[in-house]
């Protein structure tokens, strides 16, 4: 499906797109390649999403790019991500300011290496007037972590006296969540036929819904993006709600 295609027949795009970007070691692996090499891989087509995501006006995009349970991998492949992920930074930050993209991150990035933090400071502070695309990088991300991170501010508010436990609910705990900024994704996916969550944006997802297509994260181009946006507006989001209910509101 084309470009041209997917505005004709989808007029409503999700608003928010989060993505697990699945299967660089294992499309390296099939093609006699290093791990390394996978990765690169998967930085161009990493590249190419958010391209098109903005030339589709999808507002939000949020790509799983460095998980918690990551630093557990060889410090080799570690170091590795991690200067792919500076290179990435330093050459890419005029493209997207020219692009319109404001760049944000969640996740425990205080665990990063310093020069990797300053340089998503930076790029983050220099992109900060784009509102075409809003692109959040998830990096040293656990969900599970995440949420504990919002209890601990939120006990430690109510011992304070900012909020009483009576005003605790879902919206004040979205509140306190890394995302606090952007809206819940509409829609998931994950790349790899891999069929978990690995403890991505558990909260967030409640009503997202959810895609998985066997195709490794370098071969996920435009056309398969496309698969998916057909797939998501196949479907009948309906909020805990009736099907009558959506056809035949109150």
């Amino acid at each position: 499906m084309t470009n041209a295609a997917v505005n004709d027949e989808l007029p409503t795009l999700p608003k928010h797109i989060a993505i697990v970007m699945d299967g660089n070691g294992r499309w390296a692996n099939k093609k006699g390649l290093s791990r390394m090499e996978g990765h690169k891989a998967g930085v161009d087509a990493a590249l190419e999403i958010v391209k098109y995501c903005g030339e589709l006006k999808i507002p939000y995009l949020t790509l799983y790019a460095f998980s918690s349970e990551n630093w557990r991998r060889p410090t080799e492949e570690v170091l590795g991500l991690m200067s792919l992920l500076y290179g990435y930074l330093t050459k890419e930050s005029d493209s997207l300011v020219k692009n319109g993209v404001s760049l944000h991150t969640i996740g425990a990035s205080n665990r990063l290496p310093e020069l990797v933090q300053n340089a998503l400071s930076e790029v983050c502070e220099k992109t900060k007037a784009g509102t075409r695309l809003h692109l959040t990088l998830a990096l040293s991300y656990g969900a599970r972590d995440e949420i504990t991170r919002a209890v601990q501010k939120i006990a430690s508010d109510v011992q304070n006296g900012l909020i009483a436990i009576d005003k605790i609910n879902e919206t004040l705990v979205s509140d306190y969540l890394d995302t606090r900024k952007m809206p819940d994704p509409d829609l998931w996916i994950r790349t790899s036929g891999e069929m978990r969550l690995s403890n991505f944006l558990l909260w967030q997802l409640s009503y997202a819904e959810l895609y998985v297509t066997p195709a490794y994260w370098p071969d996920f181009t435009r056309s398969e993006f496309d698969k998916a946006l057909s797939d998501f507006y196949a479907r009948e989001r309906r909020f805990g709600l009736t099907s009558e209910q959506i056809v035949n509101p109150s």
